[in-house]
């Protein structure tokens, strides 16, 4: 008996230590990013300013708003197909072989490498459909990317829900699908939220598929429509970083603009998690 205590106790303390290291690492890359941008942040033309000279000064503004609407098209795009999908999956797919063929199709789908979607979204949004390189080719690939996110954590919201609630609405006159929409996806409504706060994550820090088919290397101006092409913080961060023809004046830029994508993404995830908590306090079970 003492023997298993002492293994358990053990198990803990790697598992503690572990979890202490990967905070640890985390806290570092942080803190490192914030050491070396904050600089470049506390300075508010850099905020609202457009580069110059070459990007070796000024700010960077209009890669904040090209992130801000790429994160918005994509998020709301993906969404308006992966959570009906989700429900389908979880709902009305029967099982069978079409059911088996769309699991293993979409954990397919979340194992290619980014850079393939971008070269997908090239070939298909931006020569394709004739969008060129737009907010809306980009936005779409990036759509595409987090699917699989998306559809998984619906699928797996709704299907946790407890059949007593479904057999209660039914119980009373309501159809299925009004026992779903009213019902079950109110309830679900949280988890499906933390797909999309993960795929917000991504979506905002993703360099290749944008490189392939929204983002410009020097546009110191705003977009005026779906079809105008954008810079954006990642593809300028990465230009900064290895492209840049001064690279002393560049590289304190480089932090300060991967210090800024980093309160961005923050920012969007708080605002997620408050819309998560909301709901989750409303129709807690």
């Amino acid at each position: 008996m003492k023997s298993h205590h002492l293994n358990q106790r053990i198990a803990f303390g790697v598992m503690k230590g572990l979890t202490l290291v990967v905070v640890a690492i985390l806290a570092f890359v942080i803190l490192y990013v914030v050491y070396h941008g904050i600089g470049s942040v506390l300075s508010w033309t850099f905020w609202t300013d457009v580069p110059r000279e070459s990007m070796t000064s000024g700010g960077v503004f209009p890669a904040i708003v090209g992130t801000l609407l790429l994160t918005l098209i994509s998020i709301t795009a993906a969404c308006l197909v992966a959570i009906p999908a989700g429900i389908f999956m979880a709902e009305y797919a029967p099982r069978g072989w079409l059911k088996t063929g769309i699991d293993i199709m979409t954990n397919n789908l979340a194992g290619i490498p980014s850079i393939v979607f971008g070269l997908f979204g090239m070939a298909v949004f931006v020569v394709g459909l004739g969008f060129g390189d737009s907010l809306l080719a980009g936005g779409l690939t990036l759509a595409i990317m987090v699917l699989p996110v998306i559809i998984r954590t619906t699928e797996q919201a709704v299907r946790d829900i407890p059949r007593d609630l479904r057999a209660a609405s039914i119980a009373i006159g309501a159809t299925r699908f009004q026992t779903i929409s009213r019902v079950v996806l109110p309830v679900a409504l949280p988890r499906i939220i933390t797909g999309i706060i993960l795929s917000i994550g991504r979506v905002a820090g993703e360099t290749a598929p944008i490189l392939f088919t929204v983002a410009a290397l020097y546009l110191p101006q705003l977009p005026h429509s779906l079809l105008d092409q954008a810079m954006a913080l990642p593809y300028h961060l990465y230009i900064l970083s290895v492209s840049s023809p001064e690279p002393d004046k560049s590289l304190p830029l480089a932090f300060g603009t991967a210090l800024i994508l980093l309160i961005l993404v923050l920012g969007l995830n708080l605002v997620a998690n408050f819309i998560r908590n909301y709901y989750k306090k409303k129709f807690k079970l």
